[in-house]
């Protein structure tokens, strides 16, 4: 894909970024929302995000690209296919990310966490802890899309193939405006 392609365009175009009234995972309200499957559905889209992000960390000489389930663990094969590494999936057992079915990392490995969108961080942070707790050394993470508040710390450095501008209000805070708008729930994780 150019360089010259509009990405937030053709992210709107392919129904990926959408606008309306959303209440996030988080539980805090938006107007806008990112269909991650909406890129996980398109191997073109999804591989042109990963190249972005496999090119970011070329040089890191990383051993292994991890993420979270669900859209995470795709994104960790596409980076990892594409640096030439092992991928590593991170599963959630009774709320809890954790390593499963065998799968090891190597003490000391430099880890790669990528993930589809980063609001709060909170899938990120638990998955980088999961990691870190099972001996790897977690060199940075990445996302697909951030729509995080400025200043996010998720404890690592961190970068995002592409930036959606977006606010979030707390359920007491959302404006008249976007309250006149029919609220929708999307997302995996159930509302906090």
């Amino acid at each position: 894909m150019a360089e010259t392609v509009d990405l937030g365009k053709m992210l709107e175009d392919r129904g990926a970024i959408l606008r309306g009234h959303f209440v996030l995972t988080s539980g805090r309200h938006s107007d806008v929302y990112f269909e991650k499957f909406r890129v996980l559905e398109q191997p073109d889209v999804l591989s042109a995000l990963c190249a972005r992000i496999a090119e970011t960390y070329r040089d890191a000489k990383i051993d292994v690209v991890a993420g979270p389930t669900t859209g995470g663990i795709i994104i960790a094969f596409e980076v990892a296919r594409l640096l030439g590494v092992k991928s590593l999936y991170i599963e959630s057992e009774n709320g809890i990310k954790t390593i499963r079915r065998g799968a090891t990392v190597a003490p000391g490995a430099r880890v790669l966490v990528v993930d589809d969108v980063l609001t709060t961080g909170l899938s990120v942070r638990e998955t980088i802890q999961c990691v870190q707790q099972a001996g790897g050394d977690v060199v940075a993470a990445s996302v697909l899309i951030d729509r995080s508040a400025p200043n996010t710390d998720l404890g690592v450095e961190w970068t995002a193939a592409y930036k959606v501008e977006a606010q979030t209000w707390a359920a007491s805070e959302v404006p008249e405006w976007l309250n006149a708008i029919a609220v929708t729930k999307p997302g995996t994780r159930p509302s906090a």
